[in-house]
């Protein structure tokens, strides 16, 4: 039997997608394998999102390559929809495969079917992932119409598409079906979910609330002028719905927002935390931030640093900026030093880890529910709260894949609770 590895850069997305993917390679007679092993075909699914993306995408090709110079090694996804050629160069690759194609590669790996450079505004492919952590990322929506000055996804990606609400409701059943007690909803804009077919995410929201199995629903990013007071008040209303946001603000200047084509203001954004504050007061709010875009200058970097150490937000995700091919922030003049980005990321990433500290000290002695995954690590069973904080207790193999009511008791390091039971 014929063995196949995947490799996966990137956002959970693509983690979905690989997934999906993944499951039709068993029925033309292959086996998977880890991607550190011997196998007969190598899919790397790329990402280019940042240059270290490309970097590590690149690293991967050379990787398959090297274990075994014999294998066919297949490229997917955003990278491979942007910059194919470059791809196409390394030694060993023998299909590039952009984010239409890429769902057809067991039929083109057995030439049962062509690359056809479908357009990627027409389709949407519905994806869903199990694995041993016991949760699941559901794919509900693709591409995006934003198009933010420093961003290629609508590029790589096409516009926004998603899947209807009977389709996500379906898919969530089969997920409940196979163990799974979170669900994880994926997209590229996913606050965006339905506006073609009529639908919204609220609606949708409602009626997953509803599957018998599921227990926990998490949105894994939404876009603070997508996120409503209504999806909001129905997070405080669930069981099913958890207490964590993550919003991505980019930056806490409104000059530099404007630069970045998004569309609120850092009161606009205030004003979605408060309001979550006021509705969930233990929640978790975490967010993306940029350092270093163009023509941000030390003034403006300030308002941005102050701005965030002012804001109630329990973390960020701090990303250096890159530049990035037929975008419109590439064609700014006044571009800041890559020494200074770093710097300002490193400031930034500072920040973060105190608000996160501080975050988890807030709710020491609560009493939470658990979700304990399946991993011993170290003698050791890992979890995570309703509002996302990391929990760890001696392992015990009754806990696994169950939600348990404990206490936060002792911080075991920066990012992690030891926890009693109660």
């Amino acid at each position: 039997m014929k063995k196949v590895a995947f490799h996966t850069l990137g956002c959970k997305l693509n983690f979905a997608e690989t997934a999906g993917i993944s499951r039709q390679f068993s029925p033309e007679g292959y086996s998977i394998v880890d991607f550190h092993e011997v196998a007969d075909v190598y899919v790397i699914h790329s990402c280019t999102v940042t240059a270290n993306a490309e970097r590590k995408t690149i690293a991967a090709v050379k990787q398959s390559y090297k274990r075994n110079p014999e294998a066919r090694i297949a490229v997917i996804g955003c990278m491979s929809q942007l910059d194919p050629e470059r791809l196409r160069q390394l030694p060993g690759v023998t299909w590039v495969l952009g984010n239409s194609d890429k769902f057809s590669l067991p039929e083109i790996l057995e030439e049962k079917a062509l690359q056809k450079d479908a357009s990627l505004d027409q389709q949407f492919f519905p994806s869903w992932s199990v694995n041993e952590r016991t949760r699941s990322f559901l794919k509900i929506q693709d591409g995006c119409d934003y198009f933010c000055s420093y961003c290629t996804i609508p590029f790589a990606r096409g516009r926004s598409r998603s899947a209807t609400i009977a389709q996500a409701v379906q898919a969530a059943r089969e997920i409940a079906g196979a163990g799974m007690k979170e669900l994880v909803l994926t997209g590229i804009n996913i606050g965006d979910f339905g506006r073609h077919q009529h639908e919204t995410l609220y609606d949708l929201l409602c009626q997953l609330d509803e599957i018998d199995g599921i227990e926990r629903i998490r949105i894994s990013s939404i876009e603070p002028d997508l996120l409503t007071e209504q999806i909001i008040n129905l997070t405080a209303r669930s069981q099913k719905l958890l207490p964590h946001f993550h919003i991505p603000l980019q930056s806490g200047s409104d000059t530099v927002l404007k630069l970045m084509n998004r569309k609120y203001s850092t009161q606009d954004f205030k004003s979605k935390v408060d309001l979550i504050h006021a509705t969930l007061p233990n929640a978790c709010i975490a967010t993306d931030i940029i350092a270093g875009f163009p023509e941000e200058s030390d003034l403006l970097f300030e308002e941005t640093y102050s701005f965030i150490e002012q804001l109630d937000i329990s973390y960020m995700h701090v990303f250096t900026y890159s530049e990035r091919g037929n975008t419109k922030a590439i064609r700014t003049e006044n571009p800041i030093p890559v020494e200074l980005r770093k710097k300002r990321s490193s400031l930034l990433q500072n920040l973060s880890n105190e608000k996160k500290h501080n975050f988890y000290l807030q709710n020491k002695d609560r009493r939470c529910k658990v979700f304990f995954e399946s991993e011993n690590k170290n003698g050791y069973l890992y979890g995570f709260t309703e509002n996302y904080i990391r929990t760890r207790i001696a392992y015990k193999p009754e806990l696994v894949n169950t939600i348990t009511d404990v206490t936060l008791r002792k911080l075991a390091y920066n990012d992690c609770y030891n926890v009693e039971l109660i």
